[in-house]
Order: C-alpha cells, then structure tokens, then sequence
C-alpha cells in the first residue's frame, strides 16, 4: 500500500504532507523503516512516483517514509523567490535566523517528530530504522546519520551535496538559515562532521553519475567527503556511474534496488 498523509506539524508550525508505503509483511507483523529524503525542488511525491522502489522494499519487507522537503504556505516574505531557498529547499537543519526560525526546523522534524509520529500510527520496528537520499536530501541522510551515531542502521545516497560550506547552493542555504558564522554551518557538513564521528560502524554507500552538471559545477564535492571518510577509516562505497548518468530520477530508478538491499543487509539482520 502506497499512501499520503498529511497532518500538523508542531515542529514546523504547519501542514505537512509524508508518503509511506507498507509492504505486504506489515499485514502481519512489525518491518523496519527506511526514510527517504529529497532534493531540491522536490515534495513527497517525486520519490513515489518516479524512483521505482516499491518491488524491492516489498521483497525485503521495509516500509519506506518519503517526507515533504520543506514547510509550505507558511506566509514568509520571500520564501517562494528562488527555488534553491524557501519552499522546496529546507536543507535539513534547523534555522537560527529570522524569519525562518519558526517554521524551518527540518533537521529536528525528521530526527524526532516525523519518526515518533510513524511509530505511533504504522507496524514499525523503532529499533530498525535507516536513511537514504538525493542530492540536497543525500546531504540530509549522511548529516543525520553522522550527528546521530546508533540511530540509523545505515546510509545511502545518490549524488550528495557532501561539502555545503564549499559550494554556492550550501553557501546561500546555510547562511539564510544559520547566519553568517561558517562555524555554525559545519554541524551540517559532511565532510567536516565525519572528522569527529567517534567509531567506524557505518558503511556508507554513494552512487555519483559521471554526467551530472552539479558534478561538474562543484556543488557536490563527493571527493572531499570520500577524502575525509579515507583519514578516518570510515568504510564508505564510492560508484562513480558512467557517461550518461547525471543527476535525475533516472540515475536514481536504475541503481535503487542496490540501495534498497544494502540497507536490507543491515535492517533485517
């Protein structure tokens, strides 16, 4: 079963839409979950219609939850200007500046209230729980997953932005919603926050194509993460896809089976 929901987020101070689909073993008993988070632009439902995972996580018996990527129609002057800040571009952290402090607590909302509200309402396992993603929502996964060490058995992500200090789209997300101190935006940084990861127990998986424009562009920096994983000894599995693979959902549909059964390795165990 694939469906929508939507209901009031205290975290973010508005209506907030998440698809959840549940395979056919939560008839019967509790499945581990796999959270998944989008990109810019994106709302729940790109995942859902265009990434083709329902037949493994049906196989592998996981509910995956696809959130919304932002807090929408909150009324704040300027949220709908440009499409990589504001609506659709909540960047998984929680804001410290005004006027996006109330509502733009993304980090806190899929760390907390979003996963207390699934366990409460589906036949989940809270003990197995796991974190993929794309592009701005790849950077989502692998904060998430490198801030919160236990809480997620595992992580992927496809084209990440691994370095959000380093590049345009982090350098205005980060300093609309933080400020102007670069040292506050290091809490979400990937490369900087796996230099103080306290152990090695997360394998991480990232699928690049090798056409992507954002590669290209320098927003992504996978080398500067794989780099920082490399120092130290953090197993990270680095597939860089070739000619013709670029950032899109058809990069994604093609390789997600592979992402759904490296977290099956670790939920179902």
């Amino acid at each position: 079963l694939q469906a929508v929901f939507y209901y009031y987020s205290a975290e973010l101070k508005c209506r907030m839409k998440f698809g959840i689909y549940l395979p056919p073993k939560a008839e019967t008993g509790k499945c581990p979950v796999l959270y998944w988070l989008s990109g810019l632009t994106c709302t729940e439902q790109n995942f859902i219609t265009k990434a083709g995972f329902h037949q493994a996580a049906a196989e592998h018996g996981l509910i995956v939850v696809a959130p919304d990527t932002s807090p929408r129609g909150c009324n704040i002057e300027g949220e709908d200007e440009s499409w990589d800040f504001g609506t659709g571009a909540g960047f998984y952290v929680d804001a410290t500046e005004e006027p996006w402090k109330t509502n733009y607590r993304m980090y806190s909302y899929i760390k907390d209230e979003l996963p207390k509200l699934i366990n409460a309402n589906f036949p989940t396992d809270p003990e197995r729980m796991s974190i993929f993603g794309h592009s701005m929502g790849g950077h989502g996964a692998l904060i998430l997953a490198l801030k919160n060490p236990g809480k997620y058995k595992s992580v992927s992500a496809f084209a990440p932005i691994c370095n959000p200090i380093q590049c345009q789209w982090g350098k205005k997300a980060l300093g609309g919603y933080l400020g102007s101190d670069v040292s506050k935006w290091e809490a979400y940084d990937a490369t900087q926050l796996v230099k103080s990861y306290p152990d090695s127990h997360l394998d991480i998986l990232i699928d690049q194509g090798k056409d992507d424009q954002f590669l290209s562009a320098g927003q992504l920096l996978p080398d500067n993460f794989i780099a920082a994983c490399t120092e130290r000894k953090i197993p990270v599995v680095f597939r860089l896809q070739q000619a013709g693979y670029d950032h899109s959902y058809f990069f994604i549909a093609t390789f997600i089976n592979d992402h759904i059964r490296h977290h099956a390795k670790y939920l179902n165990a």
